[in-house]
This record gives C-alpha cells, structure tokens and sequence, in this order.
C-alpha cells in the first residue's frame, strides 16, 4: 500500500473509533473528573489511567473477535454457548447492559438539561421535554450519526479549552507523573472510584464497538482504537486538573466560572454548550447501543417494535429523571459507579471469548501479556465493586 494512502487509512480509523472516546467523554466524565479533582485533589488521577488503557484492552479484543469471525460480540457470545444456558446467559448480559444504558441515560439527559439551563436560563422542565423529544424524533428517524459526530466535535473543542486550564494549575511534572500511577484510596473516594472506572469503561461500547467494526485490518483497528481513546483519556486527565481549580463545592457554575476566569465569557459559554453537546450525543448513542446490543445477543430485529421498544424505554428513563428536576451531579455520581460495578460479569464473557482457541486461532485470540492486562482489568474492577456493595450495606 503507498505511503500516502496508509496514512490516510490510519487517520480514518483514528476519527473512526473517536466514536468511543467520544461516547465517553459525556457529562459522566465532565462530573466525575472535576469533583475527583476538587474533592481529592491529584490522589484519583491514577483511576483514569487504569481505565484508560483498561477500555484499550477490552475495546480491542472485542473489535478483534469481530475481524476474526465476521460475527459481533454478542452474536459470539450466543453462538459459544448453545441451548437453554446460552439463552440465559444472552438475557442477563442484554439485562446488565440493558440497566446500564438506562442509568447512563439518567445522567446523559440531566447533563445535557444542565448545559442548556447554564445557556438559556429556561426552566428545566420545558428543556427536558424539548430534548426528549427531539432525541425520539432523531432516533425514530435514524438520523443521528452526523449530529453526534458534530456534538462530539464540540465536546472535543471544550477539551481543548480544558487543556489550556490545565496548565495554570500549580502541579509540578514530577506530582503529575507519580499521581498518574501510584493508586491511593483517600477516606470516602470509593464511590467516586468505581464511577471514574463506570464512565470511561462503558460496558454498552464493548458490544457498541464490536458491531460497528468497519472492514479494517488489525493494525488499523489497533491504531485507531489507542490514538482515539488515548485523546479521550488525556481530556479526562485535564477535566480532574480543572478541578483543583474550583475553590469549593463542585457545581456546574463553578466550573463556567473557572474557565470563564480563565479564558472570557466565550469559554464559560463553551462548557455550558459542551456539557449539552455530551449529554445529548450520549443520550442518542445509550438508548441506541442498548437496542443494537438487543439485536446482537437475543436477534432482535432491527427497526422492530421489540427493537425501538428497547431504546424508547430507556429514553423514558432518563426523562423521567429529568422531569422530577432531580439534582444532576449525584446521580451522574451514582449511576457511573453502577456501570462500573456492573462492568466485572460483562468482561469475563468476553475474557472467555477472545481466549477461544477453537473460534479465534492462534492469529486472533489473546495473547499471555493481553491475557494479563484484561485480567488485571476483571479483577480490580471486581474487587472495588464488591467493596463497594460491601460498604452499602454495611452502612445499611
């Protein structure tokens, strides 16, 4: 292949898979990463990290079953395991990312009301029916995938605006580099933890993913998989660094104010809209992906009333919260740590699949060190959400 049209497939897969990063980096990302930053200062930022690399992994192996085998994860899933057990494992992963998509879709509508109300000052309710209704009418349609690639520019240029926050933080290299990778578990940060690993490890994405592999080779699926989500990953580093710059409480207009400070008045306008853009296009892509992953496991059909049954009810989900006028940044809190405690029972399944010899080859299936890193995944992942249901219910 000629130099030139090798860079240019590269850059394609890189924009490609942006869809990832891009799905999330959503207002779960925009709250978590600031509260992380100003409750606990740089002590979280290793999380982001480890979930960094972690969506590498499992987003790879997933979009490498699909070259393999022509089949998507799910369909895998449900042609590895045959009758009545098969059946039952298809329903309850579809019902684990089935709730997930629902929880997500929570904070994706009141993130997406809060960066209107920061723009428009109109009240709330009227913005959730507007958004609602709109998202219902795009999804309905099919016409979404434009919107959310040009939403998705936007909360990439609220990034950059971030960046340039970033560096008028009093952080040294040398704190910025051991924060990175030495863990610690500051008093009261569990919760907050297990929502770090909730909203960037996005389960629905692993079968989001695998299902809309295009026909690329495996360099460039890997390729566009680590530069993407990488640049995700460095967004979410400078969200926690804006953090430490709002000198109480966490809120939405605290963070307008910070780069408003900062920047102008133009900025402050660029993160109320930015927070919208998130929340919107992850409020087309939750109800959407839960759908798709309903056509993969359980052979749904797509555009069936089953199938926009599915999307519409977690639409109705997040309207619904939305429409109580709950406050937004607990419960963006509170369902990203659900994801990542849900996150463990997804990824052995497709530990189990991308091991499979018989399926995968030796070309394709897990190799020791990816077998090492996915496992790492599983177990800390595992660990921190049992720890976390512990405490619940210790505390109940």
């Amino acid at each position: 292949m000629p130099k030139s049209l090798s860079l240019r497939a590269g850059l394609g897969s890189v924009l490609f898979w942006s869809v990832i990063s891009a799905a999330f980096i959503g207002p779960g990302s925009v709250t978590a990463c600031a509260i992380a930053g100003s409750t606990y200062g740089l002590q979280l930022l290793w999380v982001l990290t480890f979930a960094t690399f972690g969506t590498v992994w499992l987003q790879e192996a997933a979009a490498r079953i699909t070259i393999a085998t022509g089949s998507d994860l799910g369909q895998v899933i449900t042609q590895t395991y045959a009758g009545k057990s098969g059946r039952r494992i298809a329903w309850a992963l579809f019902l684990a990312i089935f709730l997930g998509c629902a929880a997500y879709q929570a904070g994706n509508i009141l993130g997406a009301v809060s960066g209107l109300a920061l723009l428009t000052k109109l009240p709330v309710p009227a913005l959730t029916v507007v958004v609602g209704l709109v998202c219902v009418g795009l999804l309905w349609i099919g016409s979404t995938q434009g919107l959310a690639n040009f939403l998705g520019l936007i909360v990439f240029a609220m990034g950059g605006a971030f960046v340039y926050v970033a560096f008028g933080t009093p952080v040294t290299p040398a704190e910025l580099t051991k924060a990175l990778i030495v863990p610690a578990v500051p008093d009261g940060s569990l919760l907050l933890i297990n929502g770090l690993i909730g909203t960037t490890i996005v389960p629905y994405n692993l079968f989001f993913g695998s299902s809309i592999v295009p026909g690329q080779s495996l360099s460039e699926m890997r390729l566009g998989i680590w530069v993407a989500v990488i640049l995700g990953g460095i967004i979410s580093v400078v969200l926690l660094l804006a953090g430490l710059l709002i000198p109480s409480d966490f809120s939405y207009v605290h963070m307008a104010q910070v780069l408003t400070d900062r920047l102008g008045t133009w900025a402050g306008s660029l993160f109320a809209f930015g927070l919208f853009a998130a929340g919107f296009a992850s409020s087309l892509t939750a109800p959407l992906a839960a759908s798709i992953t309903a056509q993969s496991l359980l052979g749904i059909r797509k555009n069936s009333p089953v199938y926009r049954g599915i999307w519409l009810t977690v639409m109705a989900t997040g309207l619904t919260f939305g429409l109580l006028n709950v406050t937004p940044i607990p419960v963006i809190i509170a369902v990203q740590a659900i994801n990542g405690i849900l996150l463990p029972f997804v990824t052995i399944f497709l530990f189990a699949a991308v091991n499979n010899r018989a399926l995968l080859g030796d070309t394709y299936r897990n190799s020791l060190m990816q077998n090492l890193a996915m496992g790492l995944v599983v177990i800390v992942t595992a660990v921190l959400g049992i720890w976390n249901i512990w405490l619940a219910i210790q505390a109940g």
